[in-house]
């Protein structure tokens, strides 16, 4: 079997012209995060970490451009997406902690009486309301 070596080419648009969606693997699929870009068909790359899966996404991005070229194929433009264009808030997200910070918040919230969910609610909007009030006495 012959190898091709492909030359690498100069992407015309930056990566961070490009949208990409970064998913968390479940433990079947290996685990760590998936990075794929909606423009660029098959473009996709993975990491443990967050940041390993976008550096890992940028040789990607590098390697599929090149190919694209090699083939002597269009290279899609990057979909701009006005921030108002942008899906509303589902409200909802996942935020991992240590063990240790999880017990001691489930202990307040019981010694609260309230769920873990509405008491971690309440020192974020606690925390973003003091935010906005320093920055405005500024």
């Amino acid at each position: 079997m012959r190898i091709k070596e492909i030359k690498a080419v100069t992407a015309p648009y930056p990566f961070e012209s490009y949208t990409h969606v970064i998913s968390p693997l479940s433990p079947e699929e290996g685990g760590g995060f998936l990075i794929s870009f909606p423009d660029l068909p098959g473009c996709m790359s993975d990491g443990e970490t967050i940041e390993e899966a976008i550096q890992n996404g940028r040789d990607a991005f590098l390697g599929w451009i090149s190919a694209q070229a090699d083939m002597g194929r269009e290279i899609p433009k990057p979909t701009y997406r006005a921030p108002e264009a942008e899906p509303p808030m589902s409200g909802k997200f996942v935020q991992r902690v240590p063990k240790t910070l999880h017990a001691k918040l489930a202990t307040l919230a019981k010694q609260e009486g309230v769920s873990l969910n509405t008491l971690v609610l309440t020192f974020i909007a606690e925390g973003v309301g003091t935010r906005d009030e320093k920055s405005r006495s500024s």
